[in-house]
């Protein structure tokens, strides 16, 4: 883990450094305090989605509220992006808040199993669709060199999506005993099982999770074109969402690097000029979505921290 973060900051490094730092914090200062606040403000929107997706998975009485949902949503992601506990810390973070909040712990596993599911699925759409719009340009000789990596990154997406669907219950097995070690709760494996039967036989449900999903990876694609039209960049609405789409497959074949460190950075130059992107433009698009995600992932943890050492209180 600590070799792949130093290779993707020294691929960041070289990247910024090769396109011209000067130029890239330039294009980025067109933004302005107020449009970065504006784009802050459309990620929880997005973030909003993600939690009705996961609220849509769990289906149950009482119902809980969708904010609930979102806020878990938001935790275990700024954990994941922002602390070093991998992935698997911030699914932790999030199933605990749900629990602590008074969700079942079976109805919350399980449900964590189907929106996970729908999610790479609608991400698997979006990066089809991306793929088809930008097929022109990728027969082109411009593009030669990016089709395999491209394709080769929707290919692993594939592939662990269907790997996924095939191991559901030995992933959901691992999740429960792994929760099982933190939470005083003791859940059994078969009461979780017989939960993921039940939500997946609400066909309706399911299919409410997955479009929520897919447009939490659309409201992504349209942020990223609101910034790029503060920065004064013309380019059209499809482009940057066939852009987006192909920069998660880029991404999804830097799975062990977290947050695609260096990754992202270097395929937005490889694939911008493609729609007619400058490649300091793209830079700062991507920085300036990880400063977003920076802001809004501290003030989490922050607000996390603070009913984490209230609930410590209490307890005592």
């Amino acid at each position: 883990m600590l070799a792949a973060t130093v290779l993707g900051l020294a691929i960041a490094v070289w990247t910024i450094g090769d396109v011209g730092l000067k130029d890239i914090v330039q294009t980025a200062q067109r933004m302005g305090p107020g449009g970065f606040l504006a784009i802050c403000a459309w990620s929880l929107v997005t973030s909003w989605l993600l939690g009705g997706a996961w609220h849509a998975a769990a289906p149950g009485e009482p119902e809980p509220p969708v904010l609930l949902f979102a806020w878990a949503r938001l935790v275990r992601d700024a954990v994941s992006n922002l602390l070093p506990f991998s992935e698997l810390g911030g699914i932790y973070i999030g199933v605990r808040t749900l629990t602590r909040a008074g969700v079942a712990p079976p109805r919350v596993y399980a449900s964590f199993v189907v929106d996970l599911t729908t999610e790479m699925a609608s991400q698997l759409v979006y990066t089809l669709f991306s793929l088809l719009a930008m097929a022109p340009l990728l027969m082109g000789a411009g593009a030669a060199g990016l089709r395999p990596a491209i394709i080769g990154g929707t290919a692993v997406m594939v592939a662990c999506i269907f790997l996924f669907m095939r191991m559901q219950k030995v992933v959901l097995a691992l999740a429960v005993r792994i929760a099982a070690k933190f939470l005083p709760e003791t859940t059994v494996i078969g009461e979780v099982q017989a939960e993921l039967t039940r939500i997946y036989a609400q066909r309706g449900r399911v299919i409410a999770a997955f479009l929520f999903n897919l447009a939490a990876w659309t409201a992504s694609g349209v942020s990223a074109w609101f910034v790029l039209e503060l920065m004064g960049s013309d380019i059209a609405l499809w482009k940057v969402l066939s852009l987006e789409g192909v920069i998660f497959a880029l991404r999804s074949m830097a799975f062990v690097i977290p947050g695609a460190i260096g990754v992202q950075e270097a395929a937005y130059v490889l694939v911008a000029p493609l729609f007619g992107l400058a490649p300091e433009a793209a830079l700062a698009l991507s920085l300036a979505k990880r400063a977003r995600d920076l802001v809004i992932g501290a003030l989490a943890l922050l607000v996390w921290q603070i009913n984490e050492s209230r609930g410590l209180m209490a307890g005592r």
